[in-house]
């Protein structure tokens, strides 16, 4: 593996990207909140978008829009051969209503899944956007330095797609954002987190973020009196009992010792009135796993146990497991090879952490070419951050002085990657 030594070309770009990065945090940050101010929700980031084109066409890229809907793909060359490193922001926002006290506070409001609801960027992409933005400039300015060339992926829909809908990373592979010319080798992508404080990178080699995949359950049983149960088939006990026995699916039969799974139920609907058992009851729920195998017997066994415990009590499950993101896996030697690129910018706030089971769509990226995701901490320095609100809450909140780190991290990693790339 070639680049754990600086090159002396690596060397000449770090240097130019530090003097770079620390010029354009100010405008990062208004980036930053004018996102922020103008959330939109998934395929519909219409504004962002065009914000997004407008900047990479007056910084001279090569930009094509409308890809994967809304997608915004631009394209950097250097000014001499060499490799070609692809950078991915997310753009989207959440349906959930602002509740952080901030100036530039989200005021939107949208219909989505039948409800009007308030919009916001409750997860940070505005951040990654803005630092991406910030990026693209960097480099722009320093084109005749760089050897290869830069694809910027701006995606749309990372939160999933409205439903009935495509989107995501995985429409932008499917309509060929890595096929096109110039074709990436890698790909660097990173994610704020309030579970960091500001200052502070984390990332992990192999298995990082979880598979999420999307369960229901229908339990069928027969409706009659509720003062005569034994007359029907009641699918509410039987509900009962086959949520207690999914909890046995991860504590007994699997083997959580290799990788950690989660099967949780999140929603159970059945019945409308006290003194009536009703036909059926709905649940909804999410499997994640770190591990494909592990993902596929994770799913035959809940099918099995819910369709058992049914049967049970005189009841039918009707169970549907609908894959959605796979595994987020950080190639293994391009972890190696970014760490000390890391710790560079980092120091020994640059670290290992532990596996998150929350899920990314990078990780379809991941699956063709190899590619490494890590952490930025936006939790304020004085606060701890199992204290304060998690991202994808209506109180999530960022330290803005995280994200001077964020541009300086992500550029240097493409500098480095330029001029001493990854060889296998």
């Amino acid at each position: 593996m070639s680049g754990q030594h600086p090159s002396d070309l690596e060397t000449i770009l770090l240097s130019v990207v530090d003097e770079r990065a620390a010029a354009l945090t100010e405008k990062v940050v208004a980036w930053r909140r004018d996102l922020h101010q103008h959330p939109e929700l998934g395929n519909r980031e219409f504004r962002t978008s065009k914000l997004v084109a407008e900047h990479l066409h007056a910084l001279g890229l090569e930009v094509t829009t409308g890809v994967a809907h809304t997608g915004v793909v631009g394209v950097l060359r250097g000014g001499r051969p060499g490799p070609v490193v692809a950078l991915r922001a997310d753009m989207d926002a959440l349906p959930v209503e602002e509740q952080v006290d901030v100036p530039f506070a989200s005021k939107a409001r949208t219909h989505y899944d039948g409800n009007e609801v308030g919009v916001m960027h409750a997860c940070g992409h505005d951040c990654h956007t803005a630092v991406l933005m910030g990026i693209a400039e960097l480099f722009a300015g320093m084109r005749e330095l760089l050897p290869g060339a830069i694809k910027f992926i701006f995606q749309p829909a990372e939160e999933g797609a409205p439903e009935g809908e495509e989107g995501g990373a995985k429409l932008m592979l499917e309509e060929g954002v890595l096929d096109t010319e110039p074709r990436p080798q890698a790909i660097f992508g990173l994610h704020v987190t309030s579970q960091l404080n500001a200052g502070m990178l984390g990332y992990r080699p192999g298995p990082t973020m979880a598979s999420s995949d999307k369960l229901d359950i229908t339990v069928r049983g027969r409706q009659t009196h509720a003062a005569m149960p034994w007359l029907g088939a009641d699918p509410i006990v039987a509900a009962a009992h086959v949520i207690v026995g999914l909890q046995t699916v991860v504590s007994r039969q699997v083997d959580t010792v290799r990788q950690p799974a989660i099967v949780t139920i999140g929603a159970i609907h059945g019945g409308v009135r006290n003194n009536i058992i009703p036909d059926s009851v709905d649940m909804k729920g999410t499997i994640r796993t770190f591990d494909e195998d592990l993902r596929s017997e994770v799913h035959q066994r809940v099918q099995e146990t819910a369709e058992h415990h049914a049967r049970g009590c005189r009841c039918d499950a009707d169970v549907k497991i609908r894959r959605q993101y796979p595994v987020t896996v950080n190639h293994v030697g391009l972890t190696a090879w970014s760490e000390p690129r890391l710790q560079r910018v980092a120091g020994e706030h640059a670290m290992v952490v532990g596996k998150i089971a929350g899920a990314e769509d990078f990780s379809y990226f991941q699956q063709r070419i190899p590619g490494f995701f890590y952490f930025v901490g936006i939790t304020p320095r004085d606060r701890r951050p199992e204290t304060v609100a998690a991202n994808h809450s209506p109180r999530f909140y960022v330290d803005e002085a995280g994200l001077p780190l964020a541009l300086r991290s992500l550029a240097s990693l493409t500098a480095a990657y330029l001029a001493s790339p990854l060889s296998e």
